[in-house]
């Protein structure tokens, strides 16, 4: 096809219409694309082999550069890129050169060295997956237009609501726009629910207070703010040793609130803590939440994916009894960016806590009504007939259009990455993905503790799958502490190498996180990596 064709699909001039050809368009462009993301790939797998020598391929640029990423500060980035948007189409030749240009400026996850953040590499079905989605462009907001994507949807969350025992007749769940989405939707969600005049009236003097862990994660102060209690609502919750939520502080609190004539309502429960990996005891938090009322979330969004391992599910003990539950499969799943769920065990208290009429979305009832006075079967769309639903009771109404569940109206399907990655490895190939990540990082924990040079602060093995460590800590120095860690972690990406560090009582020290595809020689690398640039910093 002609590289500069650039013209936007149009009616033409005359009555006379040229034939579409958008597929064939579509299949040129989407051939090319395709070579280049191939090649991007590519380069990782072949990379991995050296990365246990602790160091990757060196690859020509204008800076340093392996596999993983050639870096340079923002305002080189700009002038190298030079990325300026045309008034005069460039077709095919200047698609192509951004595509490149995307591919060698950006971190290529699918390297080992990748070992940054809470998610990683997606996987080759994934990369389909996400495709196919693309391909649909389905608005997950009413089941009119989407019909099949609706009901995958409210299947895949029924069942991972299943894996967490979330049993009843109207447990589910829906897909949401990420972790901070997901709670900050469960947080609205418990409000409506748990004091319904606040949908109309606004908070009428009440002082609410959300609590949760002193490791949370900040989306629960963000939600805090953004929905009105603000910053001074979120009371933060002492944990033990581990990291982990101590339920006898939690009720101290509780307590503490009521008696200063403020009104608790909402317990932010962790599984799998963004520094630490820990999980909270929900099970004695959902003692707590009962006896007070109090609705209990469990922010799943790292640890979560674990119910899917018999090895490691019980660290999810007592989630049956939650709320709600939010998790990624983005993250330790591996599913493409946003993939995130948030589960209930009563998908009438979502509907409850966030219906609003508007009848020029949701039309059901206005169409059950007219289809029923001219004899038609309506039971595909009418939500009200028993048919629609013939597991419920009658007097429910079981909702199709996810939107009128959510915040948001415009809505990805998301949930069909999962679904069709859940088709392809099945549940048990995911238990074996997750145990297989757990064992690469207890690998790594106990290089870590069998290394004099290096002094973990994580537990061994560690909770979830982040791996945490000071190298040549200086005992009471925070300062020259923190510095080694942060020159560390500059000095290992030219290597191919790129990880986080933390804040820590002695200073920031470094956080590690493997996945489902990290290799056993690839953590080996990185151990002697960090000890041959670690011994070469001068502070």
């Amino acid at each position: 096809m002609n590289g500069n064709n650039t013209s936007l699909p149009s009616r033409a001039a005359s009555d006379q219409q040229k034939p579409l050809q958008r597929a064939d368009e579509a299949e040129d462009l989407l051939n090319t694309v395709q070579a280049s993301v191939i090649q991007f790939i590519r380069a990782a797998d072949e990379d991995a082999a050296t990365k246990g020598e602790g160091h990757g391929l060196q690859q020509s640029g204008q800076g340093p550069r392996t596999t993983l990423v050639e870096h340079h500060p923002p305002k080189k980035l700009q002038q190298l890129m030079n990325f300026d948007l045309p008034e005069q189409g460039q077709g095919k030749d200047g698609l192509v050169s951004a595509v490149n240009d995307v591919l060698k400026y950006s971190v290529n996850t699918w390297d080992q060295g990748f070992l940054d953040k809470l998610y990683a590499s997606i996987t080759p079905v994934g990369l389909a997956a996400d495709l196919l989605l693309s391909s649909l462009n389905t608005n997950l907001h009413v089941f009119q237009v989407s019909p099949a994507l609706t009901v995958i949807e409210k299947q895949t969350a029924k069942a991972l609501a299943k894996l967490f025992g979330l049993n009843g007749t109207f447990a589910g769940g829906v897909s949401q726009p990420g972790g901070s989405a997901a709670n900050q939707t469960s947080m609205i969600i418990a409000r409506n629910c748990l004091f319904p005049d606040t949908k109309t009236k606004g908070y009428e003097g009440k002082k609410f207070v959300i609590f949760t862990s002193a490791h949370g994660h900040y989306s629960a102060e963000k939600a805090a703010q953004i929905s009105g209690f603000g910053s001074d609502g979120v009371k933060s919750v002492p944990v033990d040793d581990k990291g982990c939520m101590i339920p006898s502080e939690l009720e101290r609190m509780i307590l503490k609130a009521k008696e200063a004539g403020q009104t608790p309502f909402y317990v932010n429960a962790t599984a799998g803590t963004t520094v630490l990996g820990s999980f909270d005891p929900l099970d004695e938090i959902a003692d707590v939440c009962e006896k007070h009322n109090l609705w209990l979330h469990v922010d799943g969004s790292w640890g979560g994916p674990v119910v899917f391992s018999e090895k490691q599910r019980h660290k999810l003990i007592g989630s049956h009894r939650a709320n709600t539950i939010a998790l990624c499969p983005h993250k330790m799943m591996n599913v493409p960016l946003t993939c995130t769920f948030l589960l209930g065990n009563d998908m009438r208290q979502f509907h409850h806590g966030m219906t609003l009429p508007a009848g020029y979305l949701f039309h059901s009832s206005d169409d059950a009504a007219e289809a029923e006075a001219n004899n038609h079967d309506q039971s595909a769309v009418d939500t009200d007939t028993q048919d629609s639903h013939p597991q419920q009771e009658h007097d429910v109404k079981e909702v199709w259009d996810l939107a009128d569940l959510t915040p948001q109206c415009g809505r990805r399907g998301d949930s069909l990455k999962l679904a069709l990655s859940w088709i392809y490895y099945g549940t048990s190939g995911y238990a074996d993905y997750i145990d297989g990540a757990y064992d690469i990082a207890a690998h790594l924990a106990n290089l870590v503790a069998s290394n004099s040079k290096f002094s973990l602060v994580s537990e061994n093995p560690p909770p979830c799958l982040q791996i945490c460590f000071y190298f040549d800590k200086q005992a009471d120095n925070k300062q020259k502490n923190s510095k080694m860690t942060a020159e560390v972690s500059r000095r290992l990406v030219p290597r191919g190498f790129m990880i986080d560090y933390s804040p820590g009582e002695q200073g920031k020290f470094f956080r590690v996180v493997v996945n489902g595809q990290t290799r056993k020689e690839t953590v080996e690398g990185l151990v002697k990596a960090v000890e041959e640039v670690g011994s070469s910093v001068k502070l």
